[in-house]
């Protein structure tokens, strides 16, 4: 039975997971908060715990000995793995989807076959199973055209093909095995709109919204330059109303989990569907099974709700009796990135000034790949840092975040300025 004092676990390493820490810490509901294994953020208000999650059996042995109430999985892998399903063979509180939910965003091919069976309004799409006859068809297919590894990619398995020599070059790269052994590639027709994340909770009987975002994941400015897991984010989306959301709920949340009970599951955690508004109404792109990353840190700071009361009410699938509240505010945010990323880049960099921002109410900085050696940080991944501010428009925030970037003075990083310029500089 969960107390009111709860001992929570994260997995995860990210700014996404420094994020939920940081929320997760300021509940009243909070004892203690282990982190697997954490970063250079979560290390100052949580434990860090150096046990991989692949070794799910030394994994679980550690929740039970250090009887954490709850856990929380916050990236992709463990959760496609099928962890939720090995902790709670053990009776162990667990927040995200099953193992067959999961498929939603571990095979592409998986959730277009789902739209296509549920008449899902999504892009035109083939499976191909070998090089040849995927190559065949971009010869005759009209450009550009959208072609996507199959399974997980850390953001960077889709490629958007301008002409044939791109199509056939993104098509060698994941048949060579770029992001694993690829036994299908899915290509589908190129979508011309605006994209928009929306993102639902689910206790497995009810779902509510829990915000919009709008993510960036061209490492460029303008858009331009090789996918990324994310440069940058703002919340909520301009695209969002009544009338979109209901469309939205009614075409594309509901069937999809009306699919999942005919497999025989429901689902628990977070939904995140990538969506493409065209004409005013909404395409499925992709899904992920678990909160963005780095939309999760840029919706959590507007969440006025005690966040771990929330997530306990999922766990007992009380979700219906939770208003979720959010603040009157807009939320942008910034990655910095370390110089080269997301191609080769350093790592064990020193970082000074990482409280730049800390006095600050409307200011939030989130650690990604950081780490703490002898009380300093150091860089430990591609995207670094998250630059947070929440104010009355996304003009003021990103002025606000460019001004405290300038303040950490970090020669080893870069980052897009342009962030949010669809709704500040048109």
């Amino acid at each position: 039975m969960i107390g009111i004092y709860m001992i929570v676990g994260i997995i995860g390493s990210g700014g996404r997971e420094h994020a939920i820490c940081q929320k997760i810490y300021q509940s009243k509901k909070t004892k203690k908060i282990y982190c697997f294994p954490g970063n250079g953020g979560t290390a100052k208000i949580a434990q860090n715990t150096n046990i991989s999650w692949n070794n799910t059996a030394k994994l679980k042995r550690y929740i039970l000995s250090k009887k954490i109430d709850l856990v929380i999985i916050g990236p992709e892998q463990p959760l496609v793995n099928g962890m939720v399903d090995d902790l709670i063979k053990d009776n162990i509180k667990v927040f995200g989807p099953s193992k067959i939910a999961s498929q939603l965003e571990g095979s592409k091919i998986f959730t277009k076959n789902i739209c296509k069976k549920y008449n899902i309004p999504t892009a035109n799409f083939g499976i191909f199973i070998n090089k040849n006859d995927a190559i065949d068809f971009i010869k005759k297919a009209k450009l550009p055209i959208v072609v996507k590894a199959d399974g997980l990619a850390a953001g960077k398995g889709v490629y958007i093909c301008e002409n044939v020599k791109s199509a056939k070059s993104s098509i060698n790269e994941i048949f060579n095995g770029k992001f694993g052994k690829a036994k299908n590639i899915l290509i589908e027709e190129f979508l011309k709109g605006e994209e928009m994340s929306y993102f639902i909770i689910s206790d497995g009987k009810t779902i509510k919204r829990f915000q919009t975002a709008q993510d960036h994941k061209r490492v460029f400015e303008g858009d331009k330059g090789p996918n990324t897991g994310g440069m940058g984010c703002y919340s909520p989306s301009r695209l969002i109303n009544k009338e979109m959301d209901s469309k939205i709920l009614k075409r594309i949340i509901n069937p999809t989990l009306r699919a999942l009970k005919d497999l025989g599951t429901d689902y628990r955690g977070f939904l995140y569907a990538g969506l493409m508004i065209v004409k005013n109404n909404p395409y499925l792109i992709e899904y992920n099974v678990r909160m963005g990353d780095p939309e999760c840190q840029t919706i959590l700071p507007l969440l006025e709700n005690d966040f771990l009361g929330l997530i306990e009410s999922c766990c007992k699938k009380k979700l219906s009796k939770i208003s979720i509240k959010w603040k009157e505010k807009k939320s942008l945010c910034i990655v910095l990135c370390s110089n080269g990323y997301p191609g080769k880049y350093k790592n064990n960099i020193l970082i000074n000034n990482t409280n730049v921002n800390s006095t600050n109410n409307n200011d939030f900085l989130f650690h990604a790949g950081t780490k703490v050696v002898k009380k300093k940080i150091f860089s430990d991944g591609g995207r670094v840092l998250n630059f947070v501010n929440l104010s009355r428009n996304f003009k003021e925030s990103r002025k606000n975040i460019l001004n405290n970037i300038k303040k950490l003075n970090w020669k080893n990083g870069f980052f897009r300025k342009d962030i949010g310029y669809k709704v500040i500089d048109k």
